[in-house]
């Protein structure tokens, strides 16, 4: 344990001035999760924000152990971190086996015996909770839960900017861009292409029998599958190319440098991706899904007549018996 020593105090200064930088909500809040582990003797440390509803704590950054488990989502009151942003109040699990608030996700894929969880307030409200988690019981102390807290109020107001500039263009549930932002995005990459005369691709995905998982297993369910489809897409793609949920459950992807050939590759990855196993919805259930996808690559025309020419496409691969991708040619 650090204990709030000099190298504590140089890894949060680092925090601070990695905060400080113009850099993206996702860097910002893994550089959070990171320098909880760096201070603090856990095996994993995970930062959740809440919805855009304001009723459930979605997983933003995780580090250490764990990480390659699909992330748990907990709503407000529910296990340890959910009630801690309904008090407002940091706390000190000795003993995750001992504590009736301690919930185990099904997909945890990890022992957690301690836990602090603190949490991040702005504005005078909870906006989310960072908690950090050992394999050994009585890993923490009180000086620990402080020096998280500390970690955490250093976070909150880089963290809460971006973040309110990330919910108007942000879809709230599975942390995609929104339908408001493809329209000027696509345009820009479009010009851009103009610009360096570069490659651009567009691929538009589409859920196949998405209502099928809603009807039996109900619109919480769904919720879940939409989350962890976004989660697979974004295993598979790089850091520069932009996931967009154009609504319901179809979804853009914007492929920038991407000439057909390397979009159908790409395309090819998320649909094995999709299709590699099912998804645990909790209580012994699960849900098995695929993906259809069209792509279109840029060759002249306005972004518009791209999007077009993509939705051909998928229209054609969902036609031709779905789970599969075309690449519109013509």
């Amino acid at each position: 344990m650090l204990g709030g020593g000099q190298d504590a105090l140089h890894v949060l200064l680092e925090l601070t001035r990695r905060l400080a930088e113009p850099i993206e909500l996702e860097a910002q809040l893994q550089a959070t999760t990171d320098a909880a582990l760096a201070i603090l003797p856990g095996d994993h440390a995970s930062l959740r924000l809440f919805d855009e509803g304001k009723s459930e704590l979605l997983s933003s950054a995780r580090s250490g152990t764990g990480v390659t488990q699909p992330p748990a989502t907990f709503r407000r009151g529910q296990g340890v971190v959910g009630a801690v942003a309904e008090s407002g109040r940091s706390t000190l699990v000795p003993d995750a086996l001992e504590d009736p608030r301690f919930v185990a996700h099904p997909t945890q894929g990890f022992e957690v015996r301690a836990v602090i969880a603190v949490p991040l307030v702005a504005g005078g409200e909870v906006i989310g909770v960072l908690s950090v988690s050992s394999a050994r019981a009585a890993t923490f102390g009180p000086e620990d839960r402080d020096l998280a807290q500390l970690i955490a109020n250093c976070a909150v107001p880089a963290i809460e900017k971006s973040r309110l500039g990330r919910l108007a263009i942000t879809d709230w549930l599975t942390r995609a861009y929104n339908h408001r932002y493809l329209a000027p995005r696509l345009e820009e990459e479009v010009e851009r292409a103009r610009r360096h005369a570069e490659p651009l691709s567009l691929a538009l995905l589409d859920l196949d029998h998405f209502k099928r998982v809603n009807d039996a297993h109900g619109h919480d369910a769904g919720d879940a599958v939409l989350r962890a489809f976004v989660d697979r897409v974004r295993a598979e793609v790089r850091r520069h190319d932009v996931v967009v949920r154009r609504g319901g459950e179809e979804f853009v992807l914007i492929m920038p440098e991407t000439g057909a050939a390397d979009a159908f590759l790409v395309a090819e990855r998320v649909r094995t991706r999709v299709a590699s196993g099912p998804i645990a919805l909790g209580e012994g259930r699960e849900a098995a899904i695929t993906v259809s996808i069209g792509i279109a690559t840029w060759r002249g025309e306005r972004a518009q007549a791209l999007e077009q020419r993509a939705d051909a496409a998928l229209y054609r691969a969902k036609g031709e018996g779905r789970d599969r991708v075309i690449v519109d040619l013509e």
